[in-house]
Formats: structure tokens, sequence, C-alpha cells
């Protein structure tokens, strides 16, 4: 069984900084790709950031410049680096991979609220 476990969310105040990570357990080696979505209140799902395994990060628009994706497929893990934070970027951020025969798996989230 596959688990994806998140941390690093919590409270913090307009122009911080969080860490988000991902660990990635169970029976799941190769990754065609790690990605992290979140859910805002009232809105759909969203992208945020993503690895395409041989490929480049990928970002949304609107975190562009402020966050950071990175991984360790050794350790199978994945982190969000959020700087600049803005009261828009408030949601329940997921991790999601998806593995070489095409099953994508999620974890519960984690809850990023950024307010003063």
């Amino acid at each position: 069984q596959v688990q994806l476990v998140e941390s690093g969310g919590g409270l913090v105040q307009p122009g911080g900084s969080l860490r988000l990570s991902c660990a990635v357990s169970g029976s799941i080696f190769s990754f065609s790709a790690m990605n992290w979505y979140r859910q805002a209140p009232g809105k759909e799902r969203e992208l945020v950031a993503g690895i395409p395994t041989g490929g480049f990060p990928r970002y949304a628009d609107s975190v562009k410049g402020r966050f950071t994706i990175s991984r360790d497929i050794a350790l199978k893990t994945v982190s969000l680096q959020m700087n600049s934070l803005k009261a828009e970027d408030t949601a329940v951020y997921y991790c999601n991979v998806l593995s070489n025969r095409g099953m994508n798996y999620w974890g519960k989230g984690t809850l990023v609220t950024v307010s003063s």
C-alpha cells in the first residue's frame, strides 16, 4: 500500500515562508511525476507545482518566482519551498505522485494559512 504524508503546513504572516514536505512510502519505486496541488475554500483543486521525471519543474503562474519544488527520488520525498506568501495562498496543499504504471496517489493534505 502506498502512502503519502505531508508536513510543514501552518499559520504564517503575509510575506513569510513555509516549507512543505511529502514522504512517500510503500510499494512504489518509480515515478512519472511528483506534484503539489492546493484547494482553497470554495475553489477547485489546482496544480501548484510539479516535476515530471526527466523533465523540468513547472509552476502555476500565480506562484512563479515565489515557490520552488524539489524532490529526492531515492528517498521518495518531494518538497515545496514557499516564499513571499500571500493571503491568496491559503489552502490545503496536497502531495500527488504518478507512478510509471499510471497509478495516481494522493496525500491527505496539509493546511497553509497566510494571515496577519
